[in-house]
């Protein structure tokens, strides 16, 4: 089991001081992040932020970005990207580019719940899926497909139904802790197994549920809220154990969103919580 950090929470950070930190911590990898974002006054984790390659200039990028990486000694977890799964130019560029790297798989979109009925935007993503496995292949790269709440995939129940018949050689599944805690919520270790095959990647952060306002009738309205580690609702030291009983041994990608330390000793709390857990997971 190796460890990682996907750029998108890591804001404050240039490429260069993010391989230069993670590398110091002692970190196994990194996860870059890829989109075209929107400009900040301050740096933000989904605009503004510092470490993140623009999709624009992606063919460009690609030699910096593998000079930057295996300069500091860093390998590729994954490439963070963000087009949708129906927007095939820019999924091609994505695969190309992967492959050039040799990051070895890359995250395409699932369709946001709301724009059309869920039916409709389903099957419209397993006809997508399908076309884009064949592309993956040919380029060598596998294609991954996140759990996520608010779109059609929040759960590994409904991952297997998007990719049933698909070759998982081509097209796997991240296991987002985080995510599940708000939406897509199935006994972890049930649904890490019935992914099978497809369980090729997983993110890693924490969340909480709180109350956010009382109506007048009396009505409690919650919102959820990104947490460290430790201290979320999801058991982190469970998940390593079931993911090292189940016999995965692939990479874990941390997106901590947290804001309560500062970016460096939130990096080096996350790895070593993590190096603590993985330790205490394996029998004795």
């Amino acid at each position: 089991m190796r460890f990682s950090v996907f750029t998108a929470a890591l804001p404050q950070w240039t490429p260069r001081e993010a391989v230069e930190q993670l590398a110091a911590q002692g970190w196994d990898g990194i996860e870059w992040r890829v989109v075209d974002q929107q400009d900040a006054p301050e740096p933000g984790f989904w605009a503004g932020n510092r470490c993140t390659w623009p999709l624009a200039t992606l063919e460009q990028d690609v030699p910096r970005i593998r000079e930057l990486t295996e300069g500091a000694g860093l390998q590729f977890s994954g490439v963070g990207g963000y087009a949708l799964c129906d927007e095939h130019a820019d999924v091609d560029r994505l695969l190309a580019a992967t492959a050039a790297l040799g990051a070895a798989q890359v995250r395409v979109r699932t369709p946001a719940l709301g724009t059309a009925s869920y039916g409709e935007l389903f099957a419209h993503a397993r006809t997508c899926f399908a076309d884009i496995a064949g592309r993956a292949a040919r380029h060598g790269v596998k294609v991954l497909v996140e759990l996520h709440h608010q779109t059609v995939v929040s759960s590994s129940s409904a991952a297997l139904r998007l990719l049933d018949g698909v070759d998982p050689a081509a097209v796997g599944v991240i296991h987002d802790l985080g995510n599940l805690v708000i939406e897509g919520g199935e006994d972890v270790r049930a649904g890490l197994e019935m992914l099978g095959p497809y369980l090729a990647h997983v993110h890693v952060k924490n969340c909480v549920w709180r109350p956010a306002e009382t109506g007048a009738d009396g009505t409690v309205r919650w919102e959820h809220a990104w947490a460290e580690l430790p201290t979320g609702q999801a058991d982190v030291g469970a998940y390593l154990r079931h993911l090292t009983e189940l016999g995965y041994d692939g990479w874990v990608t941390v997106e901590d969103f947290s804001t309560d330390r500062p970016l460096a000793e939130r990096t080096a709390a996350n790895l070593a919580y993590l190096r603590a857990a993985r330790v205490a997971a394996v029998p004795a």
